[in-house]
């Protein structure tokens, strides 16, 4: 049998391995330029539930760096388990994504967009948002591989970024668990090495790297 430390009791140390083997490595989200610490914070909540374990801060506005750590604190306990990256650099942000992810995918209303609901999320799929103001930029835009919108019925055919991003994050739960990729007894390599770094975490009382910042 497994020798826990005192301080990590069975009960405690079966909800983190839970945890990690629920943990989706195939999806995650990008988010450019968002102004809004309560956004931030709010997607990086949303991630946590649905088991997204990265997010990704892509950041060319200068406006934005000083509302990336009061975003990160506004995730609240969250942020213990969802790991963040920021970027600077468009064509290293998403190389990065390139390696992970099969599909990249932005929330931008365009000619050729898609309902959500015609979304594979059983791929690997990097999702990416826009700021508040301005949506996607040009530069965002020209390396994704579609645009899929979210069906509206009301006036006014938009949504808060957090909202969104929940809508969106909550599809592709639906269908992960559908596809029974959610399963507490079965841990991937990448999944593992997850469940043994939350253990540390968890072990030293960890509030949370600030975010790893990539230039």
């Amino acid at each position: 049998m497994t020798k826990y430390p005192v301080h990590l009791t069975e009960e405690r140390s079966a909800k983190i391995k839970k945890l990690a083997s629920n943990r989706q490595m195939g999806l995650a989200v990008l988010l450019e330029n968002v102004h809004d610490p309560h956004n931030i914070g709010a997607v990086i909540r949303t991630c946590d539930a649905v088991g997204i374990p990265r997010v990704y801060l892509l950041v060319s506005d200068a406006r934005v760096w000083d509302k990336i750590e009061l975003g990160i604190n506004a995730s609240s306990g969250a942020r213990k388990w969802v790991d963040v990256y920021v970027y600077d650099d468009y064509a290293k942000c998403f190389a990065e994504l390139r390696k992970h992810y099969d599909q990249i995918l932005g929330t931008h209303l365009a000619q050729d967009s898609i309902s959500l609901y015609d979304i594979d999320f059983v791929k690997s799929t990097a999702i990416v948002l826009g700021n508040e103001h301005e949506g996607l930029t040009e530069e965002a835009l020209s390396y994704i591989d579609g645009n899929y919108i979210i069906p509206q019925v009301g006036m006014v055919q938009s949504l808060n970024i957090s909202v969104a991003f929940a809508v969106s994050a909550y599809e592709a739960l639906r269908q992960r668990s559908e596809a029974k990729l959610f399963n507490p007894e079965i841990l991937s390599t990448e999944q593992e090495v997850l469940h043994q770094d939350y253990r540390q975490r968890n072990l030293i009382q960890h509030k949370g790297d600030k975010a790893r910042i990539i230039k």
